[in-house]
Formats: structure tokens, C-alpha cells, sequence
């Protein structure tokens, strides 16, 4: 949805007097703070249908916007000339777009806690569809390609940043995001893995890798690398480890049981090189601490 507010006031598409001032605008706030030609303006929206009456349409429709955005202050207010083409102020314009992108910057020099904040901030801002009304447009579709592939990263970034944070279900719900928008993009499974290893998901986690294995070979005809191959490998241990703890927590409930059993017959059960009522039941005291501690 097309929304300016000025000082108060909402603007709607119909405000700025047409689709082509709205384009206009919508170009130049794409561009926010570096100048964008006439001819370049010109170029995106007439193309081959341009004539030599185009510069006068566009320099009328430029002076409706300013008439819009900035009434008494047509020279002075955001949207000035420059380079022969126009230019709108950053410096009075507040811009979702420029401000996630500010904040994405930013967090790559901050602390963990600090960047995670404007990580998760800058993905809040830029959650609503960009340009909605402008679903025919080329340049538009640019647009949104470009944004995508940023909101990528920085769900990505958020992901590794919760993990430094011990944000392991936080880290799994951004790499999901980042895998569904981009399924090729290794560090998102990577750190995917990673969060679903540290939140005690080994099955999870060795479910997504066989996933990314499978489009890897399937898109690129390549396996994953080796920092992917590596908490692969964690997990196949872990789960390993598992195992053996099951294993050896089963044979220490049967060695009971069937001491139990002789002991009620009046009989002592046989010598296991293994157990002793103690070490059994202090191998299944162990196993069940274990477990209520995973619950």
C-alpha cells in the first residue's frame, strides 16, 4: 500500500496525482539521497514510448509531487534538483527501506546483544510487501529481488547473532526464514543445523541436512561444504552417543530385573562381567536425569 505521512497528514496514491507521479516518487525513494536523471527517469517509465514531450510531462508531474510533499516549500523541502535530474534529502525523509538498511550496517559493528536488536528490528520493518502496488513493473521487481536477498542476509545474520546470544530456538525460526527464501543458501543451513544441534534436535537437524544435501545435488550438483559437513557430522555423533546411553541404560534395567527375579526364587543371579546391582542402577539413575533434563 502507498502511505506518505507529512506532518501528520496521510497521503494516498490518488494524492500524488496519477500512477506516473506515483512512479516517480516511488523511483526517487528507491533512490534516497543519490540524484536520478531525467533521462533515467524517462528511461524506466516511458521506454521506446517516450517522444519529445517527455521531459516537459515529467518536470509537471515532479512540480504536483512537490506541491504535495512539501505545499509552501517547493525549493527548501525534501525533493530538490540536482544534475540535471532530482534528488529527495535523506535527511528529511524517514524511509523504512533506508532505515532497515541503516540498521543491518550498523549491526555489524555492534556487540551481539546490540546487533541481534537491530537485526530483528530492521526485519520487522522491512516484513511488508515492497512497491505492492506496482506488481507489472520491471523496475519494481528489481526492487523486491534486491530487498529479498538483503532481508536473506540479514535473517542469516540474525540466526548466527542468537546463537552467540545461547538463542537456539530463536537462531532455528531466522534460518528457517532464510532457507524458504533462498534454498541454496549455504550459511542458512549451516546455521539451521547449528540451532537445531544446540536446541537438542538431533533428528531435526540431520532431517534439514539430508534436505540441503538433496537440492544441492539437485540445483548445483555439489554437496555442502565443510563447515555444513562438520555440524553434520556433530549431530551423527550426538546421536551416536544417544544411542550407546539407551543401549547401555536397557541392559541395566534387564540386568535388574532379572536379579530381582533370582532374588525372589531364593537364588543370586549369575556373575555379569558388566553390572553390579550398583553400577546398573547408578548407570539408570543417570539416564533418567539426563532425560528430564532434555523434557
Amino acid at each position: 500500500m502507498f502511505e506518505i505521512r507529512r506532518n501528520g497528514a496521510m497521503l494516498a496514491a490518488a494524492d500524488m496525482g496519477g500512477c506516473k507521479p506515483r512512479h516517480i516518487l516511488e523511483i526517487l525513494l528507491l533512490n534516497l539521497g543519490s540524484p536520478v536523471s531525467k533521462s533515467r527517469i524517462i528511461e524506466i517509465l516511458w521506454g521506446s514510448s517516450a517522444g519529445g514531450g517527455t521531459t516537459a510531462t515529467l518536470e509537471s508531474y515532479v512540480c504536483g509531487i512537490r506541491r504535495a510533499i512539501q505545499p509552501g516549500n517547493t525549493r527548501n523541502g525534501p525533493l530538490r534538483t540536482a544534475n540535471g535530474g532530482y534528488v529527495l534529502d535523506p535527511s528529511l525523509v524517514d524511509l523504512d527501506l533506508w532505515t532497515f538498511r541503516r540498521l543491518v550496517r550498523d549491526a555489524g559493528q555492534a556487540d551481539p546483544r546490540d546487533a541481534y536488536a537491530m537485526l530483528t528490528e530492521a526485519l520487522r520493518l522491512s516484513a511488508d510487501p515492497l512497491l505492492g502496488s506496482e506488481l507489472a513493473s520491471d523496475w519494481a521487481d528489481e526492487a523486491r529481488t534486491r530487498l529479498s536477498a538483503e532481508r536473506v542476509e540479514a535473517q542469516v545474520l540474525a540466526a548466527e547473532t542468537a546463537i552467540l546470544l545461547n538463542r537456539p530456538t530463536e537462531s532455528v525460526f531466522w534460518a528457517q526464514s532464510a532457507v524458504a527464501s533462498d534454498p541454496l543458501n549455504e550459511r542458512a543451513w549451516t546455521v539451521l543445523v547449528t540451532g537445531y544441534e544446540l536446541s537438542g534436535l538431533p533428528a531435526e537437524g540431520l532431517s534439514a541436512y539430508a534436505r540441503c544435501r538433496r537440492i544441492f545435488d539437485r540445483d548445483l550438483g555439489c554437496a555442502p561444504g565443510p563447515a555444513l559437513q562438520a555440524a553434520h557430522l556433530r549431530l551423527l555423533r550426538r546421536r551416536a552417543e544417544a544411542d550407546v546411553e539407551l543401549t547401555e541404560a536397557l541392559a541395566a534395567l534387564l540386568y535388574l530385573g532379572e536379579s530381582m527375579k533370582g532374588t525372589r526364587h531364593g537364588q543370586e543371579p549369575g556373575a555379569d562381567p558388566l553390572f553390579t546391582r550398583e553400577n546398573a542402577g547408578r548407570i539408570l539413575d543417570s539416564f533418567l536425569q539426563r532425560a528430564r533434563a532434555a523434557v
